[in-house]
């Protein structure tokens, strides 16, 4: 399978480093909390938070809100998306829902639809750790109440 040796997967490149990877055929509804890279290929709604990175290929459908470090967007979201550092769009990505990002790469052909912020990254990053743990916390909520 490609996420082992770097090729690119749906216009997003995807690597070893990759800890969740959510295929085309798959469709998932929930809260994702993690701290390594995520790959999405596939439809997800909720919210994901990673301190790792986050990729969403050409091809994925996300109805959710995204914090990560560095995000590349091929596909389409719907939601807020908040990254610590760098967030590429591609010329196939579009977004609906406001930005906040330390730097920012928008490809021609990329849409977005909503507010975007330019964040100092100390304070991003302080930002994604404290969203990252308030996430999780509300995750091992609903686990214990389940």
């Amino acid at each position: 399978m490609a996420m082992f040796n770097n090729q690119r997967e749906g216009g997003v490149a995807t690597g070893v480093n990759t800890e969740t990877f959510i295929g085309p055929s798959v469709k998932l509804e929930g809260t994702f909390t993690g701290e390594g890279d995520m790959v999405v290929e596939g439809m997800l709604v909720g919210t994901i938070a990673t301190k790792g990175d986050i990729r969403v290929g050409t091809n994925a459908l996300i109805e959710a809100d995204i914090t990560a470090t560095n995000a590349t967007i091929a596909g389409k979201v719907k939601g807020n998306v908040t990254v610590h550092a760098a967030l590429k769009l591609l010329a196939t990505a579009h977004v609906g829902g406001d930005i906040k990002a330390a730097s920012l790469s928008v490809e021609s052909g990329a849409v977005i639809n909503g507010k975007l912020q330019m964040t100092k990254e100390k304070v991003a990053k302080e930002f994604v750790r404290s969203e990252v743990a308030d996430k999780q916390k509300i995750a091992h909520s609903e686990l214990e109440t389940a």
